[in-house]
Formats: structure tokens, C-alpha cells, sequence
């Protein structure tokens, strides 16, 4: 059982939303990729930088001429195309896999019929994909199609939690619903929170050490408010140490 959603979430994340935008602008959306080379650059971007996620998409690319030849090219040139990006021995056998069953299913390599299903069936088919999580899932209808919803990544799964948007024990596959429900279905508010959270969650809310001092969101931080009644209670600090 996860912990129950707030009922002013949808409140707390506009003043939230508010707060990140006057920190990092605005984000206006953009399609960033056809579906299906949002779809393989998401498949890539696990485990690994930004920075490895374009090269090893672009090296891809380069040694093959269209996602024909990568399905039907030996596993181990995929892999070797790959290898900049990490793990390229799983990943290279799972874009196949992925490539393949989209081959089955629609008789060509395109998934672009997505943008006309109802989004909780465009959601639905795309998860049946083997490897395809509701991350994934989340980035190809939203960065390709502009579809409202919402990646969940490790950064706006750990600043969603300190600030208390989820509970402490909801994980990011649940996070994604719960979070999208309290942005209305509005395509350019889910992108612009995606965008900036992930900005305030690698500048200053990081995962080893936030750092509250110089965070715009403290006034509605549950982490920042329960962290500074503990630092302000002597009772709650730790007794100093005897001896030397």
C-alpha cells in the first residue's frame, strides 16, 4: 500500500510550478524526436549520462542507415555501435527486441498511430513492449507527441518526495500517476515541470546533500520544514559526547 496523495496536490503544484519557473524560466514544450527515435534514445538514456545517451544515439544512427538494418543486423555490431552509452550488451539485444515486436504488431518499423489512440491506450501499447517501462512510456508521448504525461526520473522522483508531493514509500512507476493527476492534462504545465524539476533536482535539491540554503522552494518543502524543526529543537539534536 502506498501512501495517499495529498488533497491539495494540484494546488501545491502550481505554486510549486510557479516557484521553479521564476528559478529556470519557463519551459516551453517541443517535439524533440520522431516516436520511434524518442523510443530507442529512452531505451538508450537508462543507466547513463545525457552526454552518453547522444553519442551512443548518434553513433547509431551513423553505422546504420535505418531501424531496418539495426533490426536485422548482427547483435554485436548493434552492441559495438552502442558501447559509449554503457551496458551495451543489454541494451542492444532489448532495442532489437523492441524493434521486432513493433514489426509484428504494425508491419513497419512506425509507431506514430500513437498520437491518435486515447492516451491511456497509446500508454497501454507502448508498455507491452518488452523493456518498456511507464518512464519510457512517458517520454516518447510526451517529447514526441506532446502528450500530458509525465516522465518520472530519479531527479523529480527524489524532489517530488522532499517536498512531499508523494509519499516517502511511493516508488517512480506510481509517482507517475499520482504527479500527473495533479497537473490537469495540460501538456506544456507537465513538460515545464518535468523540465524544471529535473534542473532544481541536479543544481539544488541533489541527491547526497540538498542544499536548502539556497532553495527557492523551501516555504513549501516538506523536507526543508521538518529538517529545520529539527535542527531548531536541542531535544531533538544529538546530546554531545563525553570525553575526548
Amino acid at each position: 500500500m502506498t501512501d495517499a496523495i495529498p488533497a491539495s496536490l494540484t494546488d501545491r503544484i502550481s505554486d510549486i510550478l510557479a516557484l521553479l519557473e521564476d528559478a529556470y524560466g519557463e519551459r516551453h514544450w517541443r517535439s524533440h524526436a520522431g516516436a520511434l527515435d524518442e523510443l530507442i534514445a529512452t531505451v538508450l538514456s537508462q543507466h547513463t549520462s545525457d552526454t552518453n545517451t547522444a553519442r551512443s544515439f548518434a553513433s547509431l544512427k551513423q553505422r546504420f542507415d535505418d531501424w531496418e538494418s539495426v533490426l536485422v543486423a548482427p547483435v554485436d555490431l548493434v552492441a559495438d555501435a552502442i558501447r559509449s552509452g554503457g551496458l551495451a550488451e543489454q541494451k542492444a539485444p532489448r532495442i532489437q527486441g523492441i524493434l521486432a515486436a513493433i514489426q509484428e504488431e504494425r508491419g513497419s518499423l512506425d509507431i506514430d498511430h500513437l498520437d491518435a489512440l486515447p492516451l491511456v491506450d497509446a500508454r497501454q501499447w507502448l508498455l507491452r513492449l518488452h523493456g518498456v517501462g511507464p518512464k519510457t512510456a512517458a517520454c516518447v508521448l510526451l517529447f514526441s507527441l506532446g502528450r500530458p504525461t509525465l516522465p518520472v526520473d530519479t531527479h523529480v522522483h527524489r524532489v517530488a518526495k522532499r517536498l512531499g508531493l508523494i509519499g516517502p514509500k511511493v516508488g517512480a512507476d506510481t509517482a507517475h500517476g499520482a504527479l500527473e493527476a495533479g497537473l490537469g492534462g495540460d501538456r506544456d504545465r507537465v513538460y515545464s515541470f518535468h523540465m524544471t524539476m529535473i534542473a532544481h533536482g541536479r543544481a539544488v535539491c541533489t541527491a547526497r546533500r540538498p542544499y536548502c540554503e539556497r532553495c527557492p522552494l523551501t516555504e513549501c518543502c516538506d523536507y526543508f520544514r521538518t529538517t529545520a524543526a529539527r535542527n531548531a529543537d536541542p531535544a531533538r539534536s544529538p546530546a554531545p559526547s563525553g570525553g575526548w
